[in-house]
């Protein structure tokens, strides 16, 4: 399976640039297509198991279709979860072994496990063999994603880099925001990563990771991830203030981008952009209590 198609169901998404093009406001270069359609990405397995687990969760009845579908899946992701991908920010600078990705792999078993112990309906070869996994991974990430120089999970294995979108760890229920290793990175977050009150992805500018230039804005999907995490941590006052700044930068119709420019005062980047606009409804089902938090499985023998 590939990790994107195109509106129509295409599979061929071969990028290629256009230099005829000037693009809006001279923002060359100027694509048709996304080589991303050819990246391998380890967090999308997460992202669809757990949507899976969500619609049951929801009482959306799951077919039998649906069942061998996620079997195949998690076969595919048993043989390929060790590898190095290209990671939720579809880097272009080579594939690592992003903490990030290895959690959602971590997700995907996870939730396949939950959803299997809440119906009684797939076999217990697959469930048994899926825990392992699960914990095989978890101990993993703790081990490996963990530098305890830094006192922070990093961007990848051995990495001195932070990366925002490992606030969703205690999000997602990988750890509980109270352990001190999220608690560390959280932290660390905030104290390099914050720019005029918002949260980067990450340092581009030092970090050639994604085989891009530096510069880019804030990212609004891990602004409102941090303001989750500062609610989750007790610090209501803060995550509520974030989160009204947060909205004041929605445009007239109250559609976000993916970036903002602080200075420039202007949103940048895809627009309009669904994956802000998920995390926005997230954010605010944890603020206003409404969203349940999992609970993080399994527990670190000796935290």
């Amino acid at each position: 399976m590939q990790i994107m198609y195109g509106v129509h169901g295409e599979r061929r998404l071969d990028e290629q640039q256009v230099p005829w093009l000037a693009g809006y406001e001279n923002s060359r270069p100027v694509r048709i297509g996304n080589a991303a359609s050819n990246q391998f990405q380890l967090d999308v397995y997460g992202e669809v198991l757990a949507s899976m687990h969500a619609a049951h969760r929801a009482g959306l009845e799951t077919s039998e279709t649906e069942w061998n579908l996620q079997v195949e899946l998690l076969k595919f992701l048993e043989t390929k979860w060790q590898e190095p991908d290209e990671g939720i920010w579809e880097v272009r600078g080579g594939p690592q072994q992003f903490t990030h990705s290895k959690m959602m792999a971590w997700l995907a078993f996870d939730r396949a496990v939950k959803m299997s112990e809440e119906c009684n309906c797939a076999a217990e070869e697959h469930v048994g063999r899926w825990r392992e996994l699960r914990d095989e991974i978890h101990h993993q990430v703790c081990e490996l994603g963990y530098n305890a120089k830094k006192k922070a999970f990093t961007q990848f294995y051995g990495s001195d880099e932070l990366d925002a979108s490992l606030l969703m760890m205690p999000l997602g229920g990988f750890l509980p925001i109270e352990d001190e290793r999220v608690v560390n990175t959280i932290a660390a977050i905030e104290r390099e990563l914050m720019w005029d009150g918002f949260v980067l992805r990450y340092r581009a500018e030092i970090n050639d990771v994604d085989g891009l230039p530096g510069g880019e804005g804030v990212f609004l999907p891990c602004s409102f991830w941090f303001a989750a995490c500062l609610h989750l941590l007790g610090r209501k006052d803060e995550a509520r203030e974030l989160f009204e700044r947060l909205l004041k930068v929605r445009n007239d119709l109250g559609l976000y981008s993916e970036e903002y420019d602080p200075r420039a005062k202007r949103q940048l980047g895809n627009f309009p952009q669904a994956f802000t606009h998920v995390a926005l409804i997230n954010t605010a089902q944890v603020l206003s209590g409404r969203r349940e938090i999992p609970k993080s499985h399994p527990p670190e023998p000796d935290a």
